[in-house]
């Protein structure tokens, strides 16, 4: 499981605290068959205190130890052109560079990673405001004014740009490509629930045939499997074949097994039932077409098994809280509001 140690430190900005755990959370719960993220809070001291206005006292999950093992570290900003952290945090981050860890930081955590000397000949960046004083204090690093993340090998520093959504998005596309950025993404600024959550908490109404099957979910649902499951052969041919009218029946032919098992075996590796797992396959198939295509709206059902463009938006609107019209709006002016900008050719 990748472990990702945020290093917290005193007088941090809390969103940068929050959209970490946010941005990864979502990105965790984006494919059921993709690594889910662990994410520590890591400090030097037993607790920190936030930055004003309105400072919290937060105590970490773990001390400088959390990053002995983790892949990579997050450097949060700790105030204005602020000065080095204590000797510990720098021979921690050293020593996690030394292994091999991926580096990053969020605003003015630029100015502790450059006490260290590891950016010393690299491209780095920070808040605007303060990138003349981190030029002048580390003038071996090549300063860059950008709102987007700077990459210079195994280190990754950003603006801090809305609590450093701009690295951690950055980070997502790195480790399990863009369109899993772009959800975790979607997820985080259009606030809609994922879809597996939404099946496992909507009432049921047993009249539509596109409808997940009416037996209770399980208190306490599994979650999402980290690598392949017997069930991935036929979740693969179920998420290819989602235009055809499959029943339990027919899964279960594929599967060669009985409904009965198939139920369980879905239930253990997925938290969902067979129909409902093919439910969720069918919107998220919708909501690519809506956001990477320009299929009109009213050739979705029938190019993702929902049938008819009212079974399109019941289930679209039960489970994303939306229309997919209104969807496809939100989710284009998102895109264009944070894509990077294109790369010089």
């Amino acid at each position: 499981m990748p472990v990702i140690a945020l290093l917290a430190l005193d007088g941090v900005p809390a969103p940068q605290l929050s959209t970490p755990a946010l941005l990864f959370g979502a990105a965790s719960r984006t494919f059921y068959r993709r690594p889910p993220y662990e994410l520590r809070v890591c400090a030097a001291r037993e607790s920190i205190t936030t930055a004003p206005p309105c400072p919290l006292q937060v105590t970490p999950e773990r001390g400088l130890d959390g990053l002995a093992d983790a892949g990579t570290v997050l450097v949060t900003g700790y105030g204005a052109c602020p000065d080095p952290p204590p000797a510990d945090v720098l021979a921690a981050l050293r020593a996690a560079a030394d292994r091999g860890a991926r580096i990053a930081s969020i605003g003015t955590g630029a100015f502790a990673l450059a006490a260290t000397g590891l950016l010393d000949g690299r491209r780095a960046t920070t808040a605007w405001s303060h990138a003349p004083e981190l030029a002048r204090r580390h003038p071996r690093i090549e300063v860059e004014l950008t709102d987007w993340p700077v990459a210079d090998g195994q280190f990754l520093t950003s603006a801090g740009v809305l609590g450093g959504k701009d690295v951690c998005v950055r980070m997502i596309e790195e480790d399990h490509g863009k369109e899993a950025a772009l959800e975790a993404d979607r997820q985080l600024f259009l606030m809609l629930p994922n879809p597996s959550d939404a099946l496992r908490a909507a009432p049921r109404t047993p009249h539509s045939p596109h409808e997940p099957t009416t037996e209770p979910p399980p208190k306490n649902p599994p979650p999402p499997p980290s690598e392949p499951t017997p069930l991935t052969p036929t979740t693969t041919w179920l998420e290819s074949n989602l235009h055809r009218p499959l029943t339990l029946t027919d899964i279960a032919t594929h599967a060669r097994t009985s409904v009965r098992s198939l139920n369980r075996s879905f239930r253990v590796h997925t938290g969902l039932t067979p129909l409902q797992y093919l439910l969720r396959a069918r919107v998220r198939h919708a909501q690519w077409l809506l956001e990477h295509t320009d299929t009109p709206v009213e050739n979705i059902p029938a190019r993702t098994g929902l049938g008819t463009p009212a079974n399109l938006r019941h289930h679209f609107q039960r489970l994303n809280g939306t229309t997919p019209t209104a969807y496809r709006t939100a989710y284009r002016t998102l895109v264009s509001l944070f894509a990077p900008p294109d790369e010089p050719k």
